[in-house]
């Protein structure tokens, strides 16, 4: 597995003290990784899982696992020897292992481009996933915190990577596709948009037939959060039958994020 240059995180988990937050450093963290991957995406919301996905063992596998740093939550009161520890994750591929591979995972749906194009330090964010028992606690905050320390500790400049609407009906997501395309569209610069192949496009209703209550309440709560943090999305969706998804790409240009933005990021951080 890739690993960062930073592998500690100091999170405060208050009355959380079950918790650990840390990089996989074991085959039994990325399986773990793995079957919590394949308990969210295929068994809890009917996906495939892509070609490497291996149903008798539940492990949601690809090609992409072992070249990435994989940010784990970990309840120490589960059993790793059941794989059962791992009960959140985002999974990061960072710039100098996507030269490597000579890809980002984003690019099987998504023209990179312009990204590309800037030279600046990118971190691809991909496969994040919550337990459903933990979904109500404070385990996003906890993920969303070390994420937050990864970022300043690596001066990273942008993030980005898909984001999941689950289902595949466009028609039944045209509020918040059409939402997202007329309110948050990103900059020129940085608009990367879904391969021609597979372009969905997302203003599938004018802007004075939406209602801002109605899309709100249709756009994940993990999408908002990136909206309140000053994130952006590409343009065109792309409808993923393996996962049973629309997705989006959302980029984050940490940079031009208003002081509001970046001061919200840093102090949930405990950083500043």
């Amino acid at each position: 597995m890739e690993q960062a240059a930073m592998t500690e995180f100091a999170i405060d988990t208050g009355a959380d003290r079950h918790f650990e937050i840390r990089l996989a450093h074991s085959d039994g963290d990325l399986c773990a990784a793995q079957r919590l991957r394949y308990r969210v995406f295929v068994e809890e919301l009917g996906g495939r899982g892509g070609p490497m996905a291996d149903h008798d063992a539940r492990l949601e596998i690809d090609t992409f696992d072992v070249d990435c740093d994989h940010l784990l939550l970990i309840d120490t009161r589960r059993d790793p020897a059941k794989l059962d520890h791992v009960v959140g994750v985002y999974r990061l591929l960072s710039g100098t292992a996507a030269a490597r591979l000579g890809r980002y995972y984003s690019e099987a749906e998504y023209d990179l481009s312009l990204l590309r194009a800037t030279g600046r330090k990118v971190l691809e964010l991909g496969r994040s996933c919550v337990h459903p028992e933990y979904r109500n606690s404070t385990a996003m905050l906890h993920l969303w915190n070390a994420l937050a320390q990864h970022v300043l500790s690596q001066d990273i400049e942008v993030l980005f990577g898909v984001a999941s609407f689950h289902g595949t009906d466009v028609a039944a997501l045209a509020q918040p596709l059409s939402w997202l395309h007329h309110h948050h569209l990103a900059p020129e610069g940085m608009r990367v948009r879904a391969l021609p192949a597979h372009f969905q496009p997302m203003d599938l209703l004018p802007l004075d037939a939406l209602s801002r209550r109605d899309a709100m309440a249709r756009i994940p709560a993990l999408i908002k959060a990136y909206l309140r943090l000053g994130g952006y999305v590409g343009e065109g969706a792309f409808v993923d039958h393996d996962f049973n998804t629309t997705d989006v790409c959302l980029i984050m240009d940490t940079r031009t994020m208003s002081e509001k933005h970046l001061g919200f990021y840093t102090r949930k951080s405990g950083r500043g």
